[in-house]
């Protein structure tokens, strides 16, 4: 594409032309704009799946996704996501567990559901009409096994520079209760090696776990993430307003939360606004960062790690009993780190096989 608005979908294009653009979105590999009839027999491993959209959705092209279809269609995927962790007992009437372990194995199942569904519906909406078409819609919901590492390293050692001062407090706590600095460095990294031993166990061994580190993390990223984001970018939005939009669908996700708080537990009104009016404001926050690592790398991986990381640290820290001055400045030292390396940690070309003279076609290139 050679206008030079060619990172602002039109709403009156052909559907099949979105296809293509949402499916170079995922690998930015800036091919021509018009759908091939079949796959070119030598064309690079990052230009077929966009290539194999383009024929699957020739085959039979439905409606164009409009702006509002694709807002209603991210609401009705929120909405799902959350009505459906009630629907065992609220609509097929089973009788409500009776122990934590089995009220979350039932959740983890509400939740791959509602995974599944919103990633059918995602792909119908699209217009895919064949199931040859299967490994490209994958590939538009970043769902790659290329580039893995990257994918994985990069995105969590951005992230961990908004744990500085929680790092700092830590080592400084270790510090302060005595053993001199050889014993203390010796003590955290036995603690280290002991957190991850014992992170293993868990995760084998405790729902909450699996909760907090792969079941939340993974489908949450997939119907929040892979899904909405394709969607509102072929509904027209612009590049930017996708990034700070979807996060009001994942914060729907979690208004459930102030239900259980205040009608199970029997919270007041005003402490369970603040408990929740808290998580919205942190879902929020993230929720930015993750469309903003999905848009940039095209990998699924990326907003994973970042998620998982997140809920494995909980919120920085921003103070500590000792030396809260220290941490603070460690805190504002990180976080200028974060926003310096924010751009070329996470530049397209480390996630993604590249043609010659590629320009990813949502113009975050352009920013490099």
């Amino acid at each position: 594409c050679n206008k030079k608005g060619c990172g602002e979908l039109e709403i009156s294009e052909p559907l099949t032309r979105r296809i293509l653009r949402v499916a170079e979105f995922s690998w930015l590999t800036c091919r021509p704009r018009q759908p091939p009839s079949r796959l070119e027999p030598h064309a690079s491993p990052a230009a077929q799946p966009a290539q194999a959209m383009g024929a699957a959705v020739e085959e039979g092209a439905g409606t164009p996704v409009s702006g509002p279809v694709a807002v209603t269609a991210c609401t009705a995927m929120a909405l799902l996501y959350v009505g459906i962790l009630y629907s065992p007992t609220a609509l097929l009437r089973l009788p409500p567990p009776t122990t934590l372990n089995s009220f979350l194995i039932r959740r983890f199942v509400c939740a791959a559901v509602a995974s599944v569904a919103s990633m059918v519906a995602c792909a119908a909406l699209l217009g895919i009409r064949s199931l040859e078409a299967a490994p490209s819609i994958l590939a538009i919901f970043g769902m790659r096994l290329d580039h893995l590492g990257s994918a994985v390293v990069f995105p969590t050692l951005l992230t961990s520079f908004l744990y500085t001062g929680s790092l700092v407090s830590k080592l400084l706590l270790l510090t302060h209760s005595g053993n001199g600095a050889g014993t203390c460095l010796r003590g955290e990294l036995t603690s280290v090696a002991r957190d991850v031993i014992d992170s293993i166990n868990k995760l084998a061994a405790n729902v909450l776990t699996w909760r907090n580190y792969v079941v939340a993390p993974f489908t949450e990223e997939v119907v929040f993430r892979a899904c909405m984001i394709p969607l509102l970018l072929c509904g027209g939005f612009k590049t930017y307003n996708v990034i700070f939009f979807t996060p009001i669908f994942f914060s729907l996700a979690h208004l459930n939360h102030f239900l259980e708080l205040y009608c199970q537990r029997d919270y007041s009104f005003v402490r369970a606004f603040m408990i929740v009016g808290l998580q919205l404001g942190y879902t929020v926050i993230f929720g930015w960062y993750a469309s903003f690592l999905f848009i940039r790398t095209g990998n699924l991986i990326c907003p994973i790690v970042a998620h998982i990381f997140c809920n494995m640290m909980g919120l920085p820290i921003l103070s500590s009993l000792h030396a809260k001055a220290l941490t603070r400045i460690a805190f504002v030292v990180g976080l200028l780190g974060f926003f310096l390396l924010l751009l070329p940690i996470t530049r397209p070309g480390m996630y993604n096989k590249r043609v010659d003279n590629c320009r990813c076609w949502h113009r975050y290139c352009d920013w490099d």
